[in-house]
């Protein structure tokens, strides 16, 4: 009989156990802080092309310093990284609440803040992926990548739903306070973790392992699997030409009739692509006996491009209200956001799977820039089309 359910066996394991229990806390801040800065960049300035803008500050520190960070998981002890990336991202957090609790009311602050928070994030996240092999036997990976996903996308819409409900009796600044002290949980966890050395091929790399060498060399690998290459220039460009969340605080202002400063309509736009993720995550009992990943990965984005083209024209036909036409287009993002959690999950499982212990923090680099990094490209590209 085929398991329909999410395989929760890598909970068992507590190390995983309190990490993931960790993350559902600190994802649903980190969604406090994403659905804040594009409303406070657009009540600021009245411009899509600003909300589209911080996908570019987001974008370079993402390529960056996720690459880097991919290496330096490879060259140190990955314990020790994740508690300093942990730190980083409180501290950023807690920045950005004092700029909007002192009413800076600047918008190139929130971009530089906002550039510092997602290098903290580029290193941090290879690292936590590069670290769940080192937890978990290999054919649990499946459905550790796949409860990783759940939770992210649980966040991403206990986040913005409880952002919107909230904003009726806090300031928005008080949203990136919230987010700061979630950071706490997983800084306590990772603590408590037993210590990741390097492995002994790593340290025979020497100083090389740090630096630009080192993530080419991860580049190469990569370039010689021609599977795992094109999955990730598929994803990509899906990616790039259908994600459309920068045209959010417009849509739900002007195609349905929300309020400029966000508000329900907001909050529902910014969850509901994880909404289908959740849905997508709680019934992937059946992932571990996929054995053509590679063939799940293309028939998501497939998937994910039809959804996409079914939102836009749903938000076309709106006409300024919020009427069915709304739930058409949040059912549209539902499902989009299903397939690319599907898309995600298996990609994670192949890197994981194929990679040695030694090349895991880099490869993991690279999926981190095509899978947030993609994104925020779209934001860039779909904001400047918009404005």
């Amino acid at each position: 009989m085929v398991r329909l359910f999410a395989d929760t066996t890598p909970l068992r394991t507590p190390d995983f156990r309190r990490l993931w229990l960790a993350g559902v806390v600190t994802v649903i801040g980190g969604n406090l802080t994403i659905f804040a800065v594009p409303v406070q960049l657009y009540a600021l300035t009245q411009n899509s092309a600003y909300v589209g803008l911080s996908g570019l500050f987001a974008l370079v520190p993402l390529i960056v310093f996720g690459l880097l960070g991919g290496a330096w998981a490879d060259a140190m002890d990955r314990r020790l990284l994740l508690i300093i990336t942990s730190c980083g991202l409180a501290v950023a957090s807690v920045l950005l609440w004092v700029q909007a609790a002192a009413g800076f009311d600047n918008v190139w602050v929130v971009l530089l803040l906002l550039s510092v928070q997602q290098a903290f994030y580029a290193i941090n996240a290879p690292t936590r992926a590069a670290a769940i092999p080192r937890m978990l036997p290999i054919a649990q990976l499946p459905a550790a990548n796949s409860l990783n996903m759940t939770v992210q996308q649980f966040g991403a819409i206990v986040g913005p739903l409880l952002a919107g409900v909230l904003l009726r009796w806090i300031d928005l600044s008080t949203l990136y306070l919230l987010d700061a002290i979630a950071c706490l949980a997983p800084i306590w966890v990772t603590f408590r973790l037993a210590r990741m050395p390097v492995t002994e091929s790593s340290a025979a790399e020497g100083s090389s392992r740090w630096g630009v060498g080192a993530v080419l060399a991860g580049f190469r690998y990569l370039a010689g699997n021609q599977v795992v290459l094109m999955s990730f220039v598929v994803d990509l460009i899906a990616m790039i030409f259908g994600m459309p969340r920068a045209l959010f605080p417009q849509m739900a202002h002007e195609s349905f009739g929300g309020p400029v400063t966000g508000g329900t309509t907001m909050a529902l736009l910014a969850a509901a692509m994880s909404v289908g993720a959740v849905a997508g995550g709680v019934l992937s009992g059946w992932f571990p006996r996929i054995r053509r990943q590679g063939l799940a990965v293309i028939a998501a984005i497939v998937v994910w491009g039809l959804a996409m083209v079914g939102f836009g024209v749903a938000g076309g036909a709106a006409d300024g209200r919020a009427g069915p036409m709304l739930w058409v287009a949040l059912g549209f993002l539902a499902a989009g956001g299903g397939a690319d959690m599907v898309s995600a999950a298996f990609r994670s499982t192949i890197l994981q799977e194929v990679a040695s212990d030694d090349l895991r923090g880099r490869l993991q680099g690279v999926f981190l820039v095509v899978v947030a990094g993609g994104p925020r490209l779209a934001d860039t590209v779909h904001g400047a089309a918009a404005a």
